[in-house]
């Protein structure tokens, strides 16, 4: 069964092997300036399930394009 919340390095393991390369630092930084996946605190630990962050990959993927020429 799959875990319902995610430590901030099982966020970046689980983002990167779904293919998209994500280092707990980098959760880290974006939950500092902000533009990360949305996260709940759990004592002093930054919890995230399985579908926010699938949603927020899913809203930083641009449309996939034909050209290296299309905006």
């Amino acid at each position: 069964m799959p875990k319902e919340y995610l430590t901030r390095p099982e966020a970046a393991q689980y983002l990167t092997q779904k293919g998209l390369p994500t280092s707990k630092n980098t959760l880290q930084k974006l939950a500092t300036v902000g533009g990360g996946p949305d996260y709940s605190l759990w004592g002093n630990k930054a919890l995230s399930t399985p579908r926010q962050l699938d949603a927020w990959a899913e809203s930083k993927l641009r449309q996939p394009k034909q050209s290296t020429s299309e905006k």
